[in-house]
């Protein structure tokens, strides 16, 4: 009897010096080890800033003048975004920038030369799709509204032009390529459907009409993950 306990005490020792032990390994493997890395969950944040050209549509028309047609200067400016990651493949994006286009008349209308020059303001927010399964290579796709503000509006041959704020629709389509976890490069195409009306008076005449802006967007520049 006295062997058996000797016995069954020792087997006992041995499975609770085995539960320690394993509690030990457990505990020293959920610890990270120094020189170990780490890696940490990307920010929701991005920001981009691009260098833009701005490419317009030459239409448009003035109400009660058969033949007239309108034309519009193509910019090149800088231009901010902010995007916002829901999960890793449904962002979000608002973009903001400034530039100017200058109104030339054609058409039956050729000989009013420059009929003003305004500056457009158009924030534009997208709901994106990006393909994250890519690796360092990051394409995306969108779609979304657009609002157009013109302020410093000046008339040129024209007496006086007001062309008025407008709302528009975005398609989007474009890539970032991430040389690290937080910088990478960016090339973007956008395409903004804008008609806004406009008032412009001629020879003391008031008439109305639509410039079909349409433009493209297309830029390029720099990408960084928070």
């Amino acid at each position: 009897m006295r062997a058996a306990r000797e016995v069954t005490a020792a087997v006992v020792l041995i499975v609770m010096g085995q539960r320690a032990v394993a509690a030990d390994l457990a505990q020293a493997a959920s610890v990270p080890q120094a020189g170990a890395s780490v890696t940490e969950a990307p920010s929701p944040w991005q920001i981009r800033l691009r260098a833009l050209g701005v490419v317009t549509q030459d239409a448009g028309y003035v109400n009660a003048v058969p033949g007239s047609d309108l034309s519009y200067s193509n910019t090149v400016t800088p231009e901010l975004d902010i995007s916002y990651f829901f999960t890793d493949n449904i962002a979000t994006e608002l973009i903001l920038g400034t530039t100017y286009a200058n109104i030339d008349g054609q058409g039956t209308i050729d000989g009013l030369g420059k009929i003003g020059k305004v500056w457009l303001l158009p924030p534009t927010l997208t709901l994106q799709y990006h393909f994250a399964d890519l690796g360092a290579f990051k394409p995306y796709v969108g779609a979304g509204v657009n609002y157009t503000i013109f302020y410093n509006q000046d008339a040129g041959s024209a007496d006086a032009l007001k062309v008025k704020n407008t709302f528009g629709t975005a398609l989007q389509v474009g890539f970032d390529y991430m040389v690290n976890q937080h910088w990478g490069v960016n090339f973007d195409v956008k395409k903004l459907f804008l008609k806004p009306a406009f008032d412009v008076t001629v020879d003391g005449a008031k008439l109305t009409g639509k410039a079909a802006l349409d433009p493209w967007l297309i830029g390029a520049g720099i990408t960084y993950r928070f």
